[in-house]
């Protein structure tokens, strides 16, 4: 008597198992912060100076002593002249110093008056408002203090945390070193773009979209192509692709034909963890070792492989990246401008889009074969198994710019 079949598990389930395999990357490597885009940080940074690192201006205009004027319409003497990058001298009482934005509030001074409320007559200004004190000054260390971390480890750097970086004049950063992801594709039906379309035979899109998709993550990427629908073959590119790489990612060949050769192939060469999840579309996922190396099998059907990518790999990649803290994608709840009334046993990702009057709309077919919905739409709606959904429902929106980079 066969054994019962165990059920699916669910998105929660599997994102959970994957994330509770991870073994970060551990080699670290120094690089100029100059080209620390898109690396992860593997020590947290601590600046060695505040930031301002003196009282500045935040506007052109006049520095004064707010008591000199008290009633507005003071009169006062023109004492100096400061730019950015220059210390004027200390500001004597009755004298005003014109400044401009970025440099030192000279010693004596507390406000700045801006200069559209300033009049200047020969060496006379006439301050036309009552400015309080601290009137337009940044005050230093207001944004960085010295010896504060300004970036923890763990840290995925982007444009704005390399700016920080450069704030406070750290030209290299240590990050752990790229992930190295080997790919490849199964099926005798795949064809490169540029050569003939046999009878039966279809383009490799996945090929494009899953590079793509590592590429935006920073991977170092190996691809072995297409491989034959043979379990030999198969097993033949895993032993290879787990030479030197993290983790191996397939697409294809991950169901339950005959010519499905992922799953043995996986079992013969390292184990098998976890395959097929209620999740759709994308029920054939597998997830397992082979040697030292991840294993992560996609299933063919490009719009399931695509979005088994962005729900499961993308924070996998994250995690072995060495990434700490909330990796999980905002989910924003928006109101249903359509009808989906058949409900489905499994959690289903629908592609989705917002449109004028701030609601979602549907892409009209949400087969996993029909890419274009991926283009057309601008995120997937979350949607609970067995959840039908009518118009002015509100529903878990995730955008895809939540989810791909």
């Amino acid at each position: 008597m066969s054994e019962p079949r165990k059920p699916m598990l669910s998105v929660g389930e599997a994102q959970a198992l994957m994330l509770g395999a991870v073994r970060p990357v551990a080699d670290v490597e120094v690089v100029p912060t100059l080209h620390a885009n898109g690396r992860v940080l593997a020590a947290a940074q601590v600046s060695d100076l505040s930031v301002p690192g003196a009282d500045n201006t935040q506007m052109d205009g006049y520095a004064v002593r707010a008591a000199d004027c008290v009633g507005g319409g003071a009169a006062l003497k023109l004492s100096q002249r400061i730019p950015a990058g220059h210390v004027g001298q200390p500001l004597q009482p009755g004298t005003a110093a014109r400044i401009f934005t970025g440099a030192m509030i000279p010693d004596g001074a507390d406000a700045v008056v801006m200069q559209e409320q300033c009049e200047l007559n020969g060496d006379v200004v006439t301050i036309k408002h009552a400015p309080r004190v601290g009137e337009w000054v940044r005050r230093a260390g207001e944004d960085i203090t010295a010896g504060s971390v300004v970036l923890p480890a763990g840290t995925r750097l982007r444009s704005q945390e390399l700016g920080l970086a450069a704030s406070v004049g750290l030209a290299q950063l240590p990050v752990r070193r790229k992930l190295r992801v080997a790919v490849f594709f199964t099926g005798d039906e795949l064809t490169m773009p540029g050569e003939p379309l046999a009878p039966g035979a279809i383009y490799n899109s996945n090929r494009f979209t899953l590079r793509a998709l590592l590429e935006n993550l920073g991977c170092e990427i190996t691809d072995f192509g297409i491989v034959p629908d043979s379990l030999e073959a198969t097993r033949s590119v895993l032993r290879e692709s787990a030479r030197g790489h993290d983790l191996i990612i397939t697409s294809g060949g991950v169901s339950v034909g005959e010519e499905d050769h992922i799953k043995p192939a996986v079992e013969a060469e390292g184990r098998l963890n976890m395959w097929q999840i209620a999740v759709k579309p994308g029920k054939p996922l597998a997830f397992g070792e082979v040697r030292q190396a991840f294993f992560i099998g996609l299933p063919g059907n490009p719009v399931s492989s695509f979005v088994t990518f962005l729900l499961f790999v993308r924070p996998f990649i994250l995690r072995l990246q060495g990434v700490e803290g909330t990796i999980a994608p905002r989910a924003f709840t928006m109101r249903a401008d359509f009808d989906w009334p058949k409900a489905d046993k499994r959690n289903e990702f629908l592609r989705a889009r917002i449109n004028q009057q701030g609601g979602v709309e549907l892409f009209r077919n949400q087969s996993s074969g029909v890419l274009t919905s991926t283009v057309w739409g601008d995120g997937v709606i979350d949607n609970p198994p067995g959840q039908a959904i009518a118009s002015g429902d509100l529903v878990r929106f995730i955008p895809f710019s939540e989810l791909l980079y």
